[in-house]
């Protein structure tokens, strides 16, 4: 039987280290996988001039799952994104980021569990059509939708609902004030919902989204939304369950998916053992659920959760002292 190759992306800052973290726990869960080593970021421009080089975009290509760490982009004219970069690549249309309430860290609220799929390659975010004038007084982008985009979206929503037993799914869009491109947006929703009439469709302007979700997030199951919205939701989102140091990311495309610790590189607290790597490791969760292996997910999910309940060697950020290490090792004993 060939082996599951995984390209294994550590990143930049605080990123080997919980990226490391979590190869420990896959290693332990005796996934079965191989791990190629690839660089991106800073890491990646320092040794080789280039932010995201031909070698690792090639073994991204021929494993077709990855594991990524936080990339820096350096700031200065010129440098693109590279997470935009992959999406685009790749063609990673969607982007999933679930937030589960975890009994035991510093969150406002209890019994949150809602799943944000995000459009990931159309609409402002893509940075299309960037222009500022000669004078540096007047600044353009450019936003398009299309009707393929907006369905592919639509449908990896429902179908996932439908899949994993949940009951709503709630289109969010600015369809009052952009008439156009969230205009067809939210068209498509509504015939795209029509297909599924066992899930409850509703929509909502993504301004009261916002009020909603801080006032009462209960109501949400599944959200979906346009590219900028939803970077902006998804993180709104994380701070219902205790910060984006909870909250893992899937960017997964036909036949070929990035999965992520969405925060930053934190460089002010990389190489001393202070990272919580539980975002990485729940991105490790979501690879495994990828890959089919939703029992060893299920056991990994539940050993997490139990560190953090328990409050055995938990993290600064999760009111413990423990270090990154500590922490590993606690969730390492329970599987």
């Amino acid at each position: 039987m060939t082996k599951q190759k995984i390209t294994v992306i550590p990143g930049d800052g605080i990123g080997p280290s919980i990226i490391e973290s979590a190869v420990q726990i896959l290693k332990k869960l005796e996934c079965g996988f191989d791990f190629d080593y690839a660089d991106a970021g800073l890491t990646a421009y320092e040794k080789t001039g280039e932010l995201l080089p031909q070698q690792t975009l090639d073994l991204i290509e021929q494993n077709k799952v990855a594991l990524k760490g936080p990339l820096t982009t350096p700031v200065g004219e010129g440098f693109t994104s590279i997470n935009v970069t992959l999406r685009k690549k790749f063609a990673l249309y969607a982007n999933l980021r679930p937030v589960l309430s975890f009994k035991g860290t510093r969150a406002r609220y209890e019994n949150i569990d809602i799943i944000t799929i995000r459009e990931n390659t159309q609409g402002m975010y893509s940075g299309l059509g960037q222009t500022l004038s000669d004078d540096g007084a007047t600044a353009e982008a450019k936003s398009q939708i299309t009707r393929e985009g907006a369905e592919a979206i639509v449908t990896f929503a429902y179908e996932l609902a439908k899949k994993e037993g949940r009951k709503k799914v709630t289109a969010v869009h600015k369809a009052n004030i952009l008439k156009s491109t969230s205009g067809l947006f939210l068209k498509v929703a509504r015939e795209v919902g029509a297909r599924y009439p066992d899930i409850e469709s509703t929509e909502m302007i993504v301004d009261n989204t916002c009020m909603q979700l801080v006032m009462n997030p209960e109501q949400f199951d599944v959200i979906v939304t346009t590219n900028l919205f939803g970077d902006i939701i998804s993180d709104l989102c994380a701070g219902l369950v205790g910060g984006l140091g909870m909250a893992p990311g899937a960017n997964i495309g036909t036949d070929c998916a990035i999965f992520e610790a969405v925060h930053g590189s934190a460089p002010d607290i990389a190489g001393k053992n202070l990272a919580n790597p539980t975002s990485v490791i729940l991105a490790s969760v979501q690879m495994l659920e990828y890959l089919g292996m939703k029992d060893k997910a299920d056991r990994l999910r539940n050993a997490v959760r139990d560190v953090i309940e328990t409050g055995d060697r938990t993290t600064r950020d999760l009111g413990g002292s423990a270090g990154t290490t500590e922490f590993t090792q606690a969730v390492l004993e329970r599987l």
